[in-house]
């Protein structure tokens, strides 16, 4: 189906710093920046990054400092979080990491706040903080935003650099509760649809229904998380799909590790289970040439209503990985065209 007349959704990419296999994260953040610089020629809005722990196929751990160096090689595109972690960490600390980057990159910098640990129990023990701090995540996320406003001179703590900057904060999540938050606090939200899709449209009717104009957002704003691999072909594109299919079964069987290279038949390679498994997990996902690609994207749009997409595609060569954005990037043009 063809979308009605609407405002532009725009397109934004999520990445994760693929290490492949036979390679290493210093070739994956090179990759990065790459991909970057490639998205802000292509228009695309935001480039944000995920902090993960122990994961050998993600190397974006250090998420901040990886930030850094995003927004030193690219000149316009917002670079932020997608998101930080926050019972990993202190909210001060936070408020100055992203302090720093806003003073250094202005108007530039995003950042993105999730609930969860980003990694298995034995290294969120290993952070020390997460067991302790999860359930204080709503009192943490206020008392981040409090260091973004103007300090009062006699304010025992202060962030320095952060306070008075006002970083753009987002609350990202798979369920219902960061919905409520985000909705109540008056914060854009961003739901991780691209890997828990079940909840999405409750995720969404709770966040437009409760929100509350605030300071920072008037009216409600939702991203929404979109697998896309596109290429010159319906078979190629399903061909490149199969690293992130393989990436997931093997999560689940408690095997990560780099990014695998495409293969011919997942058939053999997944259970009857884990392959319903991984087609549930990854249900929002749009597979294939530009024509099908276009397709998907305008489905789910029109579906869900989103204010934005997060476009990411987990591809083992990093040059069908540039020709998969390059290929959305040319769908989204034709999409507000039609519009």
């Amino acid at each position: 189906m063809r979308l009605q007349a609407q405002t532009p959704v725009d397109f934004s990419l999520l990445d994760l710093a693929p290490v492949t296999e036979g390679s290493n994260p210093a070739r994956a953040f090179e990759n990065s920046l790459d991909l970057a610089r490639h998205a802000e020629r292509l228009g695309y809005r935001r480039y944000w990054l995920a902090e993960h722990h122990n994961m050998p196929g993600i190397a974006s751990a250090a998420t901040a400092v990886l930030i850094g160096y995003i927004a030193a090689g690219t000149s316009s595109i917002r670079v932020g979080a997608g998101g930080i972690m926050l019972p990993n960490h202190a909210p001060l600390q936070v408020a100055e990491q992203f302090g720093t980057l806003a003073s250094l990159y202005p108007d530039r910098i995003d950042l993105g706040l999730g609930r969860a640990p980003g990694t298995d129990h034995a290294t969120a023990r290993a952070l020390r903080r997460y067991f302790d701090s999860a359930e204080q995540f709503p009192n943490d996320v206020v008392e981040l935003l409090e260091y973004f406003e103007p300090a009062a001179p006699d304010a025992p703590v202060r962030a320095v650099p952060g306070e008075g900057l006002r970083v753009p904060v987002w609350l990202l999540g798979s369920s219902l509760f960061s919905a409520g938050l985000a909705a109540r606090l008056g914060l854009p939200f961003a739901f991780a649809s691209h890997f828990a899709p079940d909840a999405v449209d409750e995720a969404l009717a709770v966040y437009r229904r409760n929100f509350r104009p605030s300071q920072w957002l008037q009216a409600p704003h939702a991203m929404l998380g979109l697998n896309v691999v596109a290429a010159d072909s319906d078979r190629e594109a399903q061909r490149l799909f199969t690293t992130q299919q393989q990436s997931f079964v093997k999560l689940r069987r408690g095997q990560p590790g780099r990014i695998p290279p495409p293969i011919d038949d997942m058939e053999a390679f997944w259970s009857p289970a884990e392959k319903a498994m991984v087609e549930r997990a990854l249900a929002c996902a749009a597979v294939g040439d530009a024509a099908t690609v276009r397709q998907g994207i305008e489905d789910f749009i029109s579906r869900h209503r989103p204010d934005e997409l997060l476009l990411t595609a987990n591809i083992f060569d990093h040059s069908a990985r540039v020709r998969s954005f390059e290929i959305a990037a040319k769908v989204r043009d034709r999409i507000t065209d039609a519009a």
